[in-house]
């Protein structure tokens, strides 16, 4: 792989894995559109890497106090809402976690990458969350925020996430965000337990799969990139979703859904 493609996928890493439009989809379609190399396993962690490296150093405060918080509670007996939230974010994970494991491994089976069904797969998926994300996104009402977060609320939107392992190109932020608004959960708010709740997840799939890293020059970039631009992403969402919708989004994976459609169709 060429430093230029390590750079170009690092920065479509950066921006698909945050923003609810599917990394994997990306990660897949763009190598088959310009007729690259399949991307190795090895080089797939890496950019995960640089993404949850991401992730961690903007949210690193809230992490640390989250950490704090959910040793007091136990040790201590104090409650607080980051002891809260910290355990919120345990309970969700963990049943998601394993499921995810169990539903990624029977949907590779079902729909082998780079084949014309894997494509479809993907197609179809982004232009139906694409809808799905519009209609919630615009039904919803705004009436928790993430200081009110439930324990229902939390498990339900971490158990979502197996979905995302289950159908390739549905985007574990864009399920986790659209649950987080259909459960009442304001959009600022949905989007930022969506991040949080996603350090943990990527930090096992990179943890498990690190013996097939390999460092290189390409690998460094593409991580870089990923990380870098991961970091402006986090905080252009944030700041976006004060006032905007998931519109844009909802919009932008349904035409990307319709060009996959037509180009596997075509080729």
């Amino acid at each position: 792989m060429s430093v230029f493609q390590a750079l170009i996928l690092g920065i479509i890493q950066g921006l698909t894995e945050l923003l609810p439009i599917s990394s994997s989809a990306h990660l897949a379609v763009f190598p088959w559109i310009f007729k690259w190399e399949e991307i190795p396993e090895s080089f797939d962690i890496a950019l995960h890497f640089g993404t949850l490296l991401a992730i961690s150093l903007f949210f690193i405060k809230d992490w640390i106090a989250l950490i704090k918080g959910g040793f007091n509670q136990v040790v201590k007996k104090e409650k607080s809402l980051e002891g809260k939230m910290f355990w919120y974010l345990v309970i969700a994970t963990i049943p998601a976690g394993l499921l995810s494991l169990v539903l990624d491994k029977l949907s590779a089976s079902i729909f082998p990458e780079g084949s014309k069904i894997f494509l479809i797969a993907v197609a179809v998926a982004l232009i139906v969350m694409g809808i799905v994300l519009y209609v919630v996104d615009k039904k919803a009402k705004a009436k928790t925020d993430y200081e009110e977060i439930s324990l229902m609320q939390a498990v339900l939107v971490g158990i979502s996430q197996a979905i995302a392992a289950a159908f390739p190109g549905v985007s574990r932020s864009g399920i986790t965000m659209t649950v987080a608004r259909s459960l009442g959960i304001d959009r600022e708010s949905a989007a930022k337990y969506s991040f949080l709740l996603s350090t943990p997840i990527i930090f096992a799939a990179v943890l498990v799969s690190l013996d097939a890293f390999q460092l290189s020059l390409a690998f460094v970039i593409g991580v870089l990139a990923s990380f870098l631009v991961g970091i402006m992403v986090i905080k252009f969402l944030l700041d976006y979703l004060k006032k905007g919708s998931f519109k844009i989004f909802a919009i932008y994976r349904m035409i990307f859904g319709l060009v996959i459609l037509v180009l596997a169709m075509i080729r």
